[in-house]
């Protein structure tokens, strides 16, 4: 290496940006450079560095030599990092599953190394967003990890910040923008209900008002509302989302007395969503109704004799409306039955319709009456309605067989006649008897209870005819008694008695004294005056009688018994009403009586015939009252036929 003069006089670098030399003297006369750094170095622009560094002598001639300085730039964490956006916005889809990747921000970071590694993590967010969403922070992925709901936040801002391993750290901001889905159904309010709602509203009558609502937006709050076709109400749009329900028709509680009216709200969503709600409407009652009854007409029967306070029917009306409205109470139409009042015949039970007799009902006074009964119901007003009832009194076998002919015991003792030529089957007297009864109970038959001479005579079992069973012998005892019993059909049957006297003998002188002896004791001195009277009065007419038969002799005619069938019967045996029967005891054929009396007797009275007549009376007939009656020495004639009564004197 030269010295002195020829020794290094300088040093010289190649021009650059960052460096400059700083040449320095020695002690010995030497220099040395120093390389300063000018001007900062930036890694990121200029990783390495190559300079010549040239050193000059001072000999002559002037020798030079070079050498390279290469200069590695080593990295110091001068860059932060930086987003590839500062505003990053995202459409989000409410509802959308939680773990749905959103975005993926990104940010570099200019240096190397540890210096140039960038982390992410959110800067600013809210509590609630931050349980919402969340970021990688290596990758810079955000994803969901709550529920996303529109119709609670439309919007989402939040800050994201870079950082690296020193610290350096730079911040972007995300914007997610929430789009509707059609994911909530309409709401319907009920803001009013008139419950319950009258039946005799006019149509058109408002009942409630509705609101509907829907959080969802644009078309999918758009709204339809509508009813059940099946109902009369109808919904009339109000004012925004406001629904009036009104009636379409008038209500009738006894046909419908409770409507649930569906309303269903359906929105504009696709695919559309829908609400229902059922509303539980009463009809009130109004008293529209009067009450009916089951029958139009009610038909009752009831035995006669029957105990006061018997019920006879029950009576029911029905009253379609509600409590009080459909209370019916029931009564009796005043009236009269016979020129009686009504409720003395019959009262009602005013809850229940049930009919009780007020007395015991006689048939042989009156068969059957009609009545009114009147169901009113409890309303205001009330309405009523009227209904019939007929009663039927039914006969029961209550009045035994009156005895017509002959006069029973304790009036006058008739005494028939029978000639003694009189043949077998010949007709010689008649029982009459009537039954007030009518029906079966009516239905008389007679039969010969106790007789004189059992074999003699006979009855018809239903006319009441006593004929001979033979012809009349001389052996015959002139006095015949006979106790005739008239028992009527009913259940159990009736019976009455009668004697019949019969006298057999053909002229007076051999009629023996005749007695009756239930009177011998306290009226003998009158029987004595009676027979002498019936003597005189037998023989004042014997001539006539005599000749009466033998007229009929004359003509060759058969004797014919004492009378053809019925007998006069006076006025006051009979009785006020009896039933007329075929066949069952009551009169049927026309017969004439001639009978002859004593003056005021009442022990010993005959009767003699006096004529046969051939007449009869029609089926039809019926016995008069109306009769004649002459004592002493007159004649009495009863002529009992169908149309009139004659009486005739001698």
């Amino acid at each position: 290496m030269d010295v002195g003069q020829n020794a290094i006089n300088s040093y010289s670098l190649e021009k650059n940006k960052h460096f400059v030399l700083n040449v320095h003297d020695i002690a010995d006369g030497g220099k040395y450079a120093e390389l300063v750094l000018e001007k900062e170095l930036d890694r990121e622009q200029q990783k390495e560095i190559d300079m010549i560094l040239t050193a000059t002598d001072g000999g002559s001639p002037q020798r030079s030599g070079t050498a390279v300085i290469h200069i590695t730039v080593l990295d110091a964490n001068d860059n932060v990092p930086v987003f590839s956006e500062s505003v990053y916005k995202v459409t989000l889809a409410e509802n959308t599953p939680s773990g749905t990747e959103i975005i993926r921000v990104s940010a570099t970071d200019a240096d190397e190394g540890p210096n140039g590694e960038v982390t992410y993590e959110f800067s600013r967010m809210s509590d609630k967003t931050a349980k919402l969403f969340s970021i990688d922070k290596t990758t810079g992925q955000i994803v969901v990890t709550g529920e996303i709901d529109y119709e609670k936040d439309k919007k989402y801002e939040m800050g994201i910040q870079a950082k690296d391993a020193s610290g350096l750290a730079s911040t972007a901001k995300i914007i997610i923008d929430v789009s509707d889905v059609n994911d909530n159904p309409p709401r319907i309010i009920l803001k009013s209900l008139n419950n319950p709602v009258l039946e005799n509203s006019e149509p058109g009558t408002e009942v409630a008002i509705i609101n509907v609502q829907d959080k969802d937006s644009g078309e999918n709050r758009q709204i339809r509302c509508s009813v059940q076709q099946s109902v009369p109400f109808k919904l009339n749009p109000s004012v925004k989302n406001y629904f009036s329900l009104v009636t379409t028709k008038a209500l009738d509680r006894e046909k419908e007395s409770d409507y649930n009216i569906t309303i269903t709200a359906t929105d504009g969503g696709s695919p559309p969503l829908s609400t229902s709600m059922t509303i539980h409407l009463l009809v009130s009652d109004v008293n529209d109704n009067p009450p009916v009854f089951e029958q139009q007409s009610y038909s009752t029967y009831i035995s006669e004799n029957n105990k006061p306070g018997t019920s006879l029917c029950s009576v029911s009306a029905n009253d379609p409306d509600w409590r009080q409205n459909g209370t019916v109470l029931y009564s009796l139409v005043p009236s009269e039955v016979n020129g009686v009042s009504a409720s003395s015949f019959l009262s009602i039970n005013g809850d229940t319709g049930v009919i009780h007799a007020v007395r015991s009902f006689d048939y042989e006074q009156f068969r059957n009456f009609t009545v009114k009964v009147v169901a009113r119901d409890n309303g205001s007003p009330p309405l009523s309605s009227n209904m019939t009832v007929k009663v039927f009194i039914t006969d029961e076998n209550d009045n035994s067989p009156q005895i017509l002919y002959p006069v029973p015991d304790g009036k006058s003792l008739m005494t028939e006649m029978v000639p003694k030529a009189t043949l077998s089957g010949s007709l010689v007297s008649k029982v009459i008897a009537v039954d007030a009864d009518s029906g079966q109970n009516a239905w008389l038959s007679y039969q010969i209870v106790k007789s004189t001479d059992p074999g003699l005579f006979s009855i018809g079992l239903h006319s009441g005819e006593i004929k001979t069973q033979r012809d009349i012998s001389e052996s015959d005892s002139m006095k015949q008694n006979l106790v005739i019993s008239a028992k009527d059909n009913g259940q159990p049957s009736l019976s009455t008695t009668c004697a019949v006297h019969l006298l057999i003998s053909d002229n007076l002188s051999e009629v023996p004294e005749l007695k009756d002896k239930t009177y011998e004791d306290n009226n003998s001195k009158l029987t004595s005056y009676l027979i002498i009277a019936l003597v005189c009065v037998c023989t004042f007419f014997l001539t006539f009688i005599i000749l009466i038969v033998a007229v009929k002799l004359c003509h060759r005619r058969k004797p014919r018994l004492l009378f053809d069938g019925a007998v006069a019967v006076p006025s006051a045996y009979l009785p006020p009403n009896y039933a007329e029967v075929d066949g069952a005891g009551t009169l049927r054929s026309s017969y004439n009586y001639d009978a002859y009396l004593t003056t005021g007797s009442r022990t010993s009275d005959f009767k003699f015939v006096s004529s046969y007549n051939e007449n009869t009376l029609p089926a039809g007939g019926t016995l008069k009252k109306d009769h004649n009656f002459q004592f002493g020495s007159s004649m009495i004639t009863l002529d009992v036929t169908g149309n009139e009564d004659e009486v005739r004197e001698p």
